[in-house]
């Protein structure tokens, strides 16, 4: 099921493309662009995820440390 839906999208995903960028193509280069576009959309989309995900947890263990060491200062002194 997973490939008929891959080709599904991939052929809406590569109309939409085709026609945005105004260029008149067949059927098959037409899905053949569509499953490439998503092929790299999504590998660059779990890319930015993965980024942001490690970037979003160095920045609340930043965050977690500075709060302990106020906490410290303050009341452990």
């Amino acid at each position: 099921m997973p490939i008929v839906w891959l080709i599904i999208v991939g052929a809406a995903a590569g109309f939409l493309a085709t026609r945005m960028m105004k260029m008149d193509t067949g059927v098959l280069p037409t899905i053949a662009i569509g499953i490439g576009g998503a092929l790299i959309g999504g590998l660059i989309i779990r890319f930015l995820l993965a980024v942001t995900g490690l970037l979003a947890g160095l920045v609340g263990a930043v965050l977690g440390a500075l709060v302990l060491i106020w906490v410290y200062k303050t009341y452990l002194r």
